[in-house]
């Protein structure tokens, strides 16, 4: 009986490790789904508000700055939240936001001598 007893403790922890296993695979696979469905919601808003040139834009900086791209579209789309921005913004008035928030970056250039 002993023996039984172990075996039964065994298979309980198994069970338990296997129950927590599916918890958190449930979680994660939550988690994507919300972040996909929030950057659906995103791109959406942005299909509306810039133009395609502007769009692609973006998508090409990204690349490059990713932190840049990703405070433009925030403050883009809080901006349409708040229905501050009533037309398509163009690549040229998407050139001249970006140069705004770029114009006091310094740059460090090595020189070969």
């Amino acid at each position: 009986m002993d023996r039984d007893d172990e075996l039964d403790e065994i298979r309980r922890r198994k069970m338990a490790e296997y129950q927590n296993m599916m918890q958190e695979r449930a979680y994660e696979e939550e988690q994507k789904k919300a972040a996909a469905e929030e950057e659906a919601r995103r791109q959406q808003i942005l299909r509306q508000i810039l133009s395609p040139e502007a769009r692609e834009r973006l998508s090409r900086l990204k690349l490059v700055r990713p932190d840049l791209v990703e405070n433009v579209e925030n403050q883009l789309i809080q901006l349409a939240g708040m229905g501050r921005i009533n037309k398509v913004i163009s690549d040229n008035e998407l050139k001249s936001i970006l140069l705004r928030l770029t114009e006091n970056r310094h740059e460090t250039r090595i020189e070969r001598r």
